[in-house]
């Protein structure tokens, strides 16, 4: 098991930038086994991927922020990390951060991000 906490949400206005944090703790498994993941989900919406980052560090994107967000972590810290760049109003939603391994996910409770246009 693992405990995920998000911060870094906030209201910013389109085209401004964020960095979203996320925090690991009472994990079991070493968090650099882990593969680790930002969604998002908005009012009336299903959750919908971001980004992940293996536990070897590879990287994907969901097409509509390649080139603006880029997700990365420190093992060492304990933290996957989000940042957001040209951000659109349409983006506005609650993050949650994920930590999967064997096939078993943990949630954080979400930080929310508000884009005024």
């Amino acid at each position: 098991q693992v405990q995920l906490v998000e911060s870094g949400g906030g209201l910013v206005q389109a085209g401004g930038s964020l960095r979203l944090s996320c925090a690991a703790s009472g994990n079991t498994i070493p968090i650099n086994l882990m593969g680790l993941a930002w969604y998002r989900q908005a009012p009336g919406k299903q959750r919908e991927l971001v980004a992940s980052i293996a536990r070897g560090g590879s990287t994907g994107y969901a097409d509509s922020v390649k080139g603006r967000f880029t997700i990365y972590r420190d093992n060492a810290k304990k933290m996957v990390y989000l940042q957001m760049n040209s951000l659109e109003p349409e983006e506005a939603a609650v993050y949650y951060c994920d930590a999967a391994f064997g096939g078993v996910h943990a949630w954080g409770r979400g930080t929310q991000v508000t884009v005024s246009s």
